[in-house]
């Protein structure tokens, strides 16, 4: 994987991927709530959220990867490093006002999503990678293999 610098990096394109990661979510979760589909607690309701966040933070990653051009899987890890980040801000504020906690999502679920947002996100990097530098979707980094 020759890209994989960080100094190959963009903040830029991180945040433009975890914007669009998080709008594909909303989205998609959107969606499901629309057609009832995860309107009642159980297992619909878990398998709903983890195709959103699954395919919301898969969308993410093939923007940056696709935009950036170099070091895809760093892209992606970016994006979910974005998400860590922004999670330990929330809960952040919502320490000081205790009406904002949430508190339906135990610390497994919250580990099993963070799993499938970097996964997801670093999939659809390099697959957004490939699809801007061969003209096709695949699954690896190095040019000169068929």
């Amino acid at each position: 994987m020759h890209s994989e610098h960080l100094q190959n990096v963009s903040v830029g394109w991180v945040i433009g991927g975890w914007l669009v990661a998080v709008a594909g979510t909303s989205l998609i979760v959107f969606v499901f709530l629309a057609s009832g589909f995860s309107a009642t607690e159980g297992p619909a309701n878990a398998l709903a959220t983890t195709i959103a966040v699954g395919a919301g933070f898969l969308f993410g990653g093939f923007f940056a990867g696709f935009r950036a051009m170099r070091a895809p899987i760093l892209h992606g890890t970016g994006i979910g490093i974005t998400s860590v980040v922004v999670w330990a801000l929330v809960n952040a504020v919502a320490a000081f006002r205790p009406e904002l906690i949430y508190r339906g999502v135990g610390p497994v679920i919250v580990a099993g999503l963070m799993f499938v947002q970097f996964a997801a996100a670093m999939l659809g990097a390099l697959v957004g990678y490939n699809v801007v530098l061969r003209g096709k979707p695949g699954l690896r980094e190095d040019l000169d293999a068929p």
